[in-house]
């Protein structure tokens, strides 16, 4: 049985891994072993997916991309052209740390833009909005919209990415509409809730 996912011929899957169907894996990837990577996924051009990684359904990984064990990215998330995941904290050539390798999250619908570090423990929240060329070294919350470096909050997003009209520092309750495509969020701890 030919498989029901596309790898281009001079992509490199090692076994065993799982590729869910619909998937389109582009010139010049790696997927090696363990991996998992979901339905209706995309790797462009020179992507790697290390042992052991999981990936969601219908995960975009632009070129340039590599996703080194202890990543972890759940369904719908965007990943943007050279962003880089990292998972060790203090890397010397000399030293393996394999055994230190921080775990990093990245939550359904969140999209990473272009040239931005993700420096290995942390999470990013679901439908979170990291700007380009973005150094992230903490947690991000739900719906945030981070830039700079080191990345701080700048706003929040709606689940579609349009900025929503609320203060960063919004007290609990407080609530937005999108503009754009009129879902509704209230402030609940550290991040947004949906309403609808």
């Amino acid at each position: 049985m030919p498989p029901d996912y596309f790898a281009h011929e001079t992509a490199v899957i090692d076994a065993p891994c799982r590729i869910g169907a619909g998937t389109k894996i582009w010139h010049f990837s790696h997927v090696m072993r363990d991996s998992v990577l979901g339905e209706r996924c995309n790797l462009g051009q020179n992507v790697v997916v290390s042992p052991g990684c999981t990936i969601g359904n219908g995960v975009k990984i632009q070129n340039n991309v590599s996703v080194y064990t202890g990543v972890t990215i759940e369904d719908d998330v965007f990943c943007g052209p050279s962003m880089v995941f990292t998972n060790v904290i203090n890397p010397r050539a000399f030293i393996e740390r394999k055994h230190e390798y921080r775990p990093t999250l990245v939550r359904r619908g969140a999209s990473i833009g272009a040239n931005a570090t993700i420096v290995c423990g942390v999470t990013l929240g679901e439908y979170c909005f990291v700007g380009a060329g973005a150094v992230v070294t903490r947690d991000v919350p739900p719906y945030a919209l981070i830039t700079g470096n080191p990345a701080r909050q700048r706003g929040w997003v709606c689940t579609c990415g349009v900025r929503l009209s609320l203060p960063v520092a919004a007290d609990d309750g407080a609530q937005a509409e999108c503009t754009a495509c009129g879902h509704r969020f209230v402030r609940r701890g550290a991040g947004l809730s949906r309403q609808d």
